[in-house]
């Protein structure tokens, strides 16, 4: 029997991933017999760089938080097979500058598409939550709890503690679930990124794949080939310890998981990233530069780095030009779409170990491991594609 995919967010930077792994036939051929790819904003397929393949559905428009429960089990019910959905991947993100607006908005969302979801599909066999690194409270950055939580970030750490926890939009999703899920047939999981790199179709709150795809691009151009590429952040993030987690890496995880993970695995949470072993930017750079035919050297010594919004911004005629000269698309480079400032957040205030712990992760049978060669090219090879940046 085929299995049904549902992907709430499928235009976001995961959920992309997820719907074109899908359709590639992860992890083999004869596995999914439908993908429903449910964007808020509106998304056409040739747009999409996903394959014109019949098993794809693109619904747009239906608005997670509009009207009342049966109002939106109503605007699902009307998908063309929605009771034969098994899985549900729940991607969606609303982002918001008003913190507790965003804490009450991704609640909301969550409940009443899992709900709706659990009404609409008698043959539900799994849901799937994507949480991410701020369950280990990296986002607090000086302030992150170093004594009760420690590297490797492991998955049965304690949860952040307030004043913090209250703000964290996780733990009422997640307390939610556990209450709602515990007497269904139907399992779930969720998994944990830490900042994800993919590519997305759609312009995006926060990637940073396309912002440093945009400013590499842009300096190839300003500076010439070959040009001596500084890092653009901190000297104490160059050498910070991580693990990517590109959108690839994070959907195929996250299938295996959700078609082999036991029941008494139910309501456990997995972290997601490329390798078992963390990397620094002192490896990345350069390999990310190489790419754009440029040289990655450390953040300067004295004065201080090219901070990416900054470059772009000074440099924005000369990518308008870019955008005529290689027939790019439009208004990406620096959209009003994309929060400000989240380019120095990750590149110089991210300046800390955060690697994941992958023991649980790699003890499930998954086995792949991505380089950030593979991860990040593998990304900007698609935003050539896409026209967003220059072949």
């Amino acid at each position: 029997m085929s299995k049904s995919a549902l992907i709430f967010g499928a235009s976001g930077v995961t959920g992309w991933a997820f719907v074109n792994e899908i359709l590639n036939d992860y992890p083999k051929k004869g596995i999914w017999g439908k993908v429903h790819a449910l964007t808020n904003r509106p998304l056409k397929q040739s747009d999409s760089l996903w394959t014109n393949d019949p098993r794809l559905n693109i619904v747009s428009g239906i608005d997670l938080l509009k009207g009342t429960q049966e109002n939106l089990e109503a605007a699902l019910g009307v998908i063309e097979g929605i009771k034969e959905v098994t899985h549900v991947y729940y991607l969606a993100y609303k982002a918001s500058s008003d913190l507790d607006q965003e804490y009450k908005d991704a609640e909301a969302m969550f409940r009443r598409s899992t709900i709706a979801m659990d009404h609409l599909s008698p043959k539900l066999e799994f849901v799937v939550l994507q949480t991410g690194a701020k369950m280990y409270g990296c986002h607090l950055l000086e302030n992150h709890p170093t004594d009760y939580i420690h590297v490797p970030l492991k998955e049965s750490l304690p949860r952040l503690r307030s004043p913090y926890a209250e703000m964290l939009f996780y733990h009422p999703q997640l307390d939610w679930i556990t209450e709602y899920a515990k007497d269904k047939s139907w399992n779930w999981c969720d998994t944990r990124p830490d900042i994800i790199i993919g590519f997305v179709p759609n312009q995006n709150f926060y990637s940073l794949a396309t912002s440093i795809g945009v400013f590499l691009s842009l300096y190839a151009e300003v500076e010439g080939k070959g040009a001596i590429c500084p890092y653009p952040g901190s000297k104490t993030a160059w050498v910070a310890k991580s693990i990517d987690s590109s959108s690839d890496m994070i959907a195929r995880q996250t299938l295996h998981l959700s078609l082999t993970l036991p029941k008494s695995s139910k309501g456990e949470g997995f972290n997601v990233a490329d390798a078992k072993d963390p990397s620094t930017w002192e490896t990345k750079w350069p390999a990310l530069c190489s790419y754009f035919g440029l040289k990655g050297t450390p953040p300067p010594a004295e004065g201080e780095p090219n901070e990416v919004r900054t470059y772009i911004k000074k440099h924005l005629d000369t990518w308008n030009e870019m955008e005529k000269k290689y027939g790019l698309k439009t208004g990406i480079a620096d959209s009003e779409l994309t929060f400000k400032g989240f380019e120095y957040f990750l590149l110089t205030q991210f300046d800390f170990d955060r690697q994941y712990d992958m023991t649980k992760m790699y003890g499930t049978g998954f086995s792949e491991e991505r380089s950030t060669s593979e991860a990040w090219g593998g990304v900007f090879d698609r935003m050539r594609a896409a026209k967003i940046i220059p072949s």
